[in-house]
């Protein structure tokens, strides 16, 4: 399922336009990225826990040609399934 059939079953489900519903799908995601930027967890019961983890920096090698390399610090979002949908 893509963004736009998303839009399509929230608007089906709430009875909303798809416009509306697009608004409502935006807010949603645009919020989440927000905590995640500000380092917050995003705990939603019953589906999940979105939070934002950083792996250290490290060294590692290329591959190609064995050469050390320095891997940066990141920051990513991590998605934890609640356990009643682990359980669908």
């Amino acid at each position: 399922m893509n963004k736009g059939e998303l839009t399509k079953a929230v608007a089906a489900e709430s009875g909303l336009s798809q416009s509306e519903a697009g608004k409502a799908v935006d807010a949603v995601f645009d919020t989440i990225a927000g905590a995640a930027k500000s380092r917050q967890q995003v705990a939603i019961a019953g589906f999940g826990t979105f939070a934002a983890k950083t792996r250290n920096a490290r060294e590692g090698r290329n591959p190609a040609t064995g050469d050390k390399i320095k891997i940066p610090e990141k920051t990513s979002l991590a998605f934890k399934p609640a356990t009643a949908l682990k359980d669908l």
